[in-house]
């Protein structure tokens, strides 16, 4: 009897392994094929922001340096020379005006000598103009101006100061007058140089007197004391 051999449903493929195809194609199949990878992008840097902040932080940074270095410059220059503030002295102090007018103003002119003494032997003072007041102790303005000449400029008084100086200018002691000095002064030191530091004088202790006759009177100053003040400005840093 002869046996009857059926071919199998399956074919059979070269390797026995090939993946089976299917068609038509499904839609993930689609979309994997065309759709690009999703790659997530670097956030741009912010160079500009940066610069700025690097800038004010290292700006910072030298100026507290240099304020470090100038501390310490001042430091030592003080340990090896011991400055001392100049001294003032009101040398002589000329009346030649001193009247109030009918109207009430005030009309003078002063001439005056200031001797500056420094008492350091390696530094040197270097002053500015210098600007001078004459006030009573009520601090009426009896004269202000620059070396050497001081004038009042026909100031006008309301009727109670010129009341009150009226008065005053009677009194056979004199009229007691402040003394009021206003500068900038920098200290040298063999080739280096300070920075500009304001300084105020103020002398009491001053009586003038209203001339008589044509010839100028002569203030007394023999009791004239004179102090010194610095004007240092502080400097406020925000970090």
């Amino acid at each position: 009897m002869k046996d009857t051999v059926f071919p199998s449903s399956k074919q059979a493929t070269n390797g026995g392994g090939a993946a089976k195809t299917t068609f038509p194609a499904t839609k993930s199949q689609l979309y994997g094929a065309t759709r690009p990878l999703y790659r997530p992008q670097p956030k741009p840097h912010r160079y500009r922001r940066s610069c700025c902040c690097s800038c004010c932080i290292w700006t910072t940074v030298t100026t507290l340096i240099l304020l470090l270095l100038a501390g310490v410059s001042a430091a030592i220059l003080t340990l090896i020379y011991s400055p001392h503030r100049p001294t003032f002295r009101v040398s002589s102090l000329r009346v030649s005006t001193l009247k109030i007018t009918s109207s009430s103003k005030l009309i003078t002119n002063i001439t005056l000598n200031v001797n500056a003494k420094n008492p350091n032997k390696e530094l040197i003072y270097i002053y500015d103009p210098i600007a001078i007041s004459l006030t009573t102790k009520n601090d009426v303005v009896i004269a202000k101006g620059s070396f050497a000449t001081i004038n009042g400029g026909n100031q006008e008084l309301d009727d109670s100061s010129a009341g009150e100086l009226r008065v005053a200018l009677k009194n056979k002691k004199g009229l007691p007058l402040k003394m009021k000095l206003d500068t900038k002064v920098k200290a040298k030191i063999g080739g280096l140089k300070t920075p500009k530091v304001g300084i105020r004088v103020i002398c009491e202790g001053i009586k003038v007197s209203a001339p008589k006759g044509k010839y100028p009177s002569k203030a007394s100053i023999s009791n004239a004391k004179c102090n010194v003040d610095l004007r240092v400005k502080v400097w406020r840093w925000t970090l």
